[in-house]
């Protein structure tokens, strides 16, 4: 791998960048947030070849909106549950875009 297919990773938003603690950081919540959104299967974070986990900025923007819905009180596990489906919907409407552009 050179460095300039490295720098190209930067951009993409499924590549796995952020350590736990980063992430945490940047989230500005615990590790164990980002452990207990795992087990609840929001988010599956991948494990660099020392185990450790990694996560994406995809990752991140999911986990960014369970802990703004846990911050109004809302159960993790139905937090975790209301994000799956809005991406879902959101998935749906794209889908349903593609189609009508296709049959214009």
């Amino acid at each position: 791998m050179t460095a300039d297919d490295s720098f190209g990773r930067l951009d993409d938003d499924d590549y796995p960048a952020y350590t736990m603690g980063r992430a945490a950081e940047m989230l500005g919540t615990t590790q164990g947030f980002l452990r207990a959104i795992g087990e609840a299967r929001l988010i599956t974070p991948l494990r660099s070849a020392g185990g450790h986990r990694r996560y994406s900025r995809y990752q991140l923007r999911i986990a960014a909106r369970a802990r703004e819905l846990v911050d109004q009180g809302t159960p993790i596990e139905a937090a975790c549950r209301i994000v799956i489906l809005e991406d879902q919907l959101e998935e749906a409407k794209r889908i349903n875009a593609e189609h009508r552009t296709t049959q214009q």
